[in-house]
């Protein structure tokens, strides 16, 4: 699929004064002093790159910090750095600089205050996207999938709204989930962090947000314009993918009580991208507290997080969320939560003809050649058995046991009624009482 089809999103512009910042002007002339410090650096081309400012907002802000005597001229040229003045900590500068460490560890990239990035989130909003019939069937292309399901499928994604996806075990609900975030195709931008309220919340995340390319950027280049504002990482969309290890807290503001700062929570980190709740129904919290916990954020598009002082502050909430469990809906919801959750998928095995495509497909991926009889066999003997229910992750399942007895044996890949037997008896475990 072309991943550059969607149009591009529009790139927050790199600040050109200190006004332009929206920041505390102590906040941002601390946080230079600490990340002078901290990185032991003595360039205004340094600084810049470090803070993630164009050059000329940091050397007001050098400016600034020498009219208040922390700063000074070291008086002396580097030789390559095109000439540049260094600049050193005073006296009072290092005692400033200690005081701010105190406060607040935090030093490097300068934060983006809140309402700054409320602008950027509406300019690259999820529910922006428009994806067609064809991108989603190429996106999914892996998957051999019920004719109708892309039918409910296309118009959820293009929403941008919560989705429920829900059915037997392994018919692939996490696997379309995945293809429908490679369905996405554009690039967004990150804020390494925020600001709200004087604190700093770190939002940027490696492990969760894929750069799509590397920053190339000079910042003693005096005369070379910024394409955006580097204070933001372009990043493919994200996605957050938990399972049964969520627990409501890791839907918090998380703070560092030693560097005084505080990380952003999953749902943020996925702000313009997807948050995928797997297996719904196995965490320790129920169900329905889960979803209780999203339905501010699915009705409203904004979050509410709180401070360690306990004030609380609104967020954007710019998420596609999708669940995906094996129960059935009304096993684990009221009706008030259903109707929260805009769009609602069944996702059924696959019929006798899908399962043998996908038996084949995997087959020749795999490199084991097909036999009529062994598959007749499986089909009327090992089937009936557990009333012809198929589930697309069997073909996987039985293929890579014939292998692995196959390796085993130092026999030639190859299908069998044997073979099958042996695979077969490893996909269930037998009713029994084991004598304890």
């Amino acid at each position: 699929m072309n991943m550059e089809a969607p149009p591009a999103v529009t790139a927050p512009p790199p600040p050109r004064s200190l006004e332009e910042m929206q920041l505390p002007t102590v906040m941002m002339r601390d946080i230079l002093l600490k990340t002078m410090f901290r990185k032991n650096l003595d360039l205004v081309s340094e600084l810049a790159r470090a803070v993630c400012l164009p050059v000329n907002v940091t050397q007001d802000l050098v400016d600034l910090a020498r009219g208040q005597k922390l700063l000074e001229a070291t008086g002396t040229l580097s030789a390559t750095a095109a000439q540049e003045m260094g600049y050193q900590l005073t006296d009072a500068g290092r005692a400033r600089v200690h005081d701010a460490l105190a406060q607040s560890e935090y030093y490097g990239a300068m934060p983006v205050p809140l309402a700054v990035y409320r602008e950027q989130v509406a300019r690259q909003s999820i529910r922006n996207i428009r994806i067609t019939r064809s991108e989603l069937t190429q996106a999914m292309g892996h998957l051999v999938l019920p004719e109708d399901l892309l039918d409910h499928l296309g118009p959820a994604v293009g929403a941008g709204r919560s989705i429920l996806m829900y059915g037997p075990p392994g018919n692939g609900k996490s696997s379309i989930s995945n293809g429908i975030r490679d369905a996405l195709g554009d690039r967004i931008y990150v804020p390494r962090a925020i600001e709200y309220g004087g604190q700093v919340i770190t939002v940027y995340d490696p492990i969760v947000h894929s750069a799509a390319e590397e920053e190339v950027d000079d910042p003693r280049a005096l005369r070379r314009r910024r394409t955006f504002d580097t204070r933001y990482v372009r990043c493919e969309r994200p996605t957050v993918i938990t399972g049964g290890e969520l627990t409501l807290d890791m839907l918090d503001l998380v703070y560092n009580p030693t560097a005084r700062t505080y990380q952003a929570p999953l749902q943020l980190k996925a702000t313009g991208g997807i948050f995928i709740v797997d297996d719904l129904g196995r965490q320790k919290e129920p169900p329905q507290a889960l979803v209780n916990r999203w339905i501010v954020p699915l009705e409203e598009q904004k979050d509410i997080l709180a401070l360690q002082s306990g004030e609380k502050f609104e967020v954007p909430f710019d998420t596609l969320v999708i669940f995906s469990t094996n129960f059935h809906p009304n096993e684990i919801f009221d009706q008030a939560a259903l109707r929260r959750i805009f769009f609602k998928i069944k996702v059924d095995g696959p019929t006798q003809e899908n399962f043998l495509r996908i038996f084949a497909l995997v087959a020749r991926k795999k490199g084991l050649p097909l036999d009529e009889a062994a598959l007749v066999y499986l089909l009327k003997e090992k089937y009936p058995a557990i009333g012809n229910v198929y589930a697309n992750y069997q073909p996987v399942f039985l293929i890579d046991q014939i292998l692995s007895i196959c390796d085993f044996e130092g026999l030639p890949y190859q299908m069998t009624p044997e073979l099958i037997d042996r695979a077969w008896a490893n996909m269930f475990v037998r009713d029994e009482t084991i004598a304890k």
